[in-house]
């Protein structure tokens, strides 16, 4: 996050911190999220003269993140119990419920077929999965007018999705506000803004994860442009938070900056040529994760200074400092899906198998898929832990001003 985007969105009006609450992408791997967040419910309802309220004014999410963000937004109104809400929508949860391979049933049966099948399907389609699935899920969990409500009542005072655009390159954020039509949108150097109302479209949009699900149409600037996954080209995931008037944000990623720690085995086994799994896992873990690290980073660095500044200095600047609090898992999620692999549907299981994409690290790829609960409950439990693990920073961050 650059020190212009601060400038830019520190002038707001003085008042309580505003809490963002920003959820990055990952296919099934965003399951961690949900244990975080209801390991937040439980320490927020122990705390003396705890408030049922929702803790975050400002949601933000990127790809499954967003379907994440929605959920909540959709019963914000609810307050706490909101989390327990999302988490129910987890335990129901099936890859039936989110995409299929369309190939027939004998073909499914031998590895070899199921994976010309898979090219056919990117040659016509631009993926090799159907998300169709995933519509029918999101209008049965996710409650638009409910977001409304929320907004509305104050529960919440915004909502953003993102999505990049095929067709021309940048990365929009869609932001939903109580005021609409009285917000100013940003537009920076490949990022643009836009206040509109959210859809099941823009989730679709967000989420479409490059090669696995296809493009989704959306109409900007009064022409319609081709979106995927939000995570493509998002060079700045904080500051959407910041540009909605976020004073303290809470970001949950699902990757491990430190990759290398999941090669095992001999030297001759590590020095030999990566297969298609491994490609396919470190393609993905480059779309999704690289970039939080170094924006939290900055963030935190730019804060560092603005806090040192003299307190005559500060009080007349047009800045603001932004505390911001990031939690990953502390254990690989690619060596946790490589115990799951057998939990993938059949069909899918085989097709990736006939491609080579299960071998040699094929954990990391079928991580974005797993949407079972032998996975989905195993990363929930992490992220429990996890939360826990930080417990006194997320009440510092959650809790009253201190002067």
């Amino acid at each position: 996050m650059s020190l212009s985007t601060i400038i830019n969105a520190g002038l707001v009006q003085p008042g309580s911190p505003r809490h963002a609450l920003v959820l990055m992408g990952g296919g099934a791997r965003t399951a961690y999220q949900v244990g975080v967040l209801k390991a937040i419910g439980a320490m927020l309802r122990q705390q003396p003269g705890a408030s049922s309220a929702f803790p975050f004014e400002v949601l933000v999410g990127t790809s499954a993140g967003a379907l994440n963000v929605a959920c909540l937004a959709s019963a914000a109104s609810l307050g706490l119990p909101a989390f327990e809400q999302l988490a129910g929508f987890w335990d129901r949860l099936r890859s039936v419920d989110v995409y299929s391979l369309n190939i027939n049933r004998w073909a499914s049966l031998n590895r070899f077929i199921a994976a010309v099948s898979l090219w056919r399907n990117a040659r016509d389609f631009g993926a090799i999965l159907d998300n169709t699935p995933l519509v029918d899920t999101l209008h049965r969990a996710v409650s638009l007018p409910g977001i409304d409500d929320a907004l509305l009542n104050g529960a919440l005072e915004a909502v953003a999705v993102t999505a990049s655009s095929y067709t021309t390159g940048v990365h929009w954020t869609f932001c939903h506000t109580a005021r609409n039509s009285r917000q100013q949108p940003w537009n920076r150097p490949g990022r643009r803004a836009e206040f509109q109302p959210l859809t099941i479209e823009h989730l679709m949009a967000s989420s479409a994860i490059p090669f696995l699900f296809p493009a989704t149409p959306l109409w900007v600037d009064g022409h319609r442009e081709y979106f995927g996954d939000g995570s493509m080209r998002q060079v700045s995931p904080l500051s959407p938070a910041v540009h909605l008037g976020a004073h303290r944000v809470l970001v949950v990623g699902v990757g491990q900056p430190q990759r290398s720690g999941f090669v095992t085995g001999s030297p001759e086994t590590i020095a030999r040529q990566p297969s298609m799994g491994f490609i396919g896992g470190h393609a993905m873990a480059s779309v999704f994760h690289d970039t939080l690290q170094a924006d939290v980073e900055q963030a935190q660095r730019v804060t560092r200074t603005l806090q040192q500044l003299p307190r005559e200095v500060a009080a007349v600047l047009p800045y603001r400092s932004v505390e911001v609090l990031a939690i990953q898992p502390s254990q690989s999620l690619d060596a946790i899906a490589q115990s799951h692999l057998h939990e993938l549907p059949r069909s899918v299981r085989r097709a990736l198998a006939g491609l080579g994409a299960l071998k040699g690290g094929g954990g990391a790829l079928a991580s974005y898929l797993l949407f079972e609960p032998g996975f989905v409950q195993t990363l929930v439990a992490l992220g429990e832990r996890d939360a826990f693990t930080h417990k006194q920073e997320l009440l510092a961050l959650l809790g009253p001003a201190t002067a």
